[in-house]
């Protein structure tokens, strides 16, 4: 099993989880950064972010479960894009998604395999899903 985060939570959020596995079942779980930049939609649409770094662990991907990690769950395009980059990275032999938080309004067909909690938000709401490595301390805020 390789967990994956997608940046910029879903990096801490899978380093957490791996922890917390070790901690459980004293089982060591390869985890690392799968940046999605370069394959999103809205390149063109939104302002420019900065590139960050893809982290795959020595061992590869390549025959692996792979889990995707990812804060927030909306539409289903950042997850869309992390199975494009995923491609240019190996041949897992399957791939499932982990979010902490679901809010709904699917745009694609994507369903998380694994989630902290299910949320249900009208579309004029944000979801900002807050760690303290981030933001300094650990909370979810729905905001309009």
């Amino acid at each position: 099993m390789v967990l994956l985060g997608i940046p910029t939570r879903g990096v801490s959020l899978a380093r957490r989880l791996a922890t917390h596995i070790r901690e459980y079942s004293g089982v060591d779980v390869a985890h690392g950064a799968l940046d999605i930049t370069l394959y999103r939609d809205d390149l063109m649409s939104k302002p420019p972010r900065p590139l960050e770094e893809t982290e795959i662990p020595a061992g590869g991907i390549d025959d692996a479960l792979v889990i995707l990690v990812d804060d927030v769950l909306y539409s289903g395009r950042s997850v869309r894009s992390a199975l494009d980059a995923l491609r240019d990275v190996g041949r897992p032999r399957a791939v499932q998604l982990a979010v902490l938080v679901d809010r709904g309004h699917r745009e694609l067909p994507v369903r998380a395999d694994y989630v902290g909690k299910n949320v249900p938000t009208s579309r004029s709401e944000s979801v900002h899903v807050q760690l303290r490595e981030h933001d300094g301390h650990d909370g979810v805020v729905i905001s309009r």
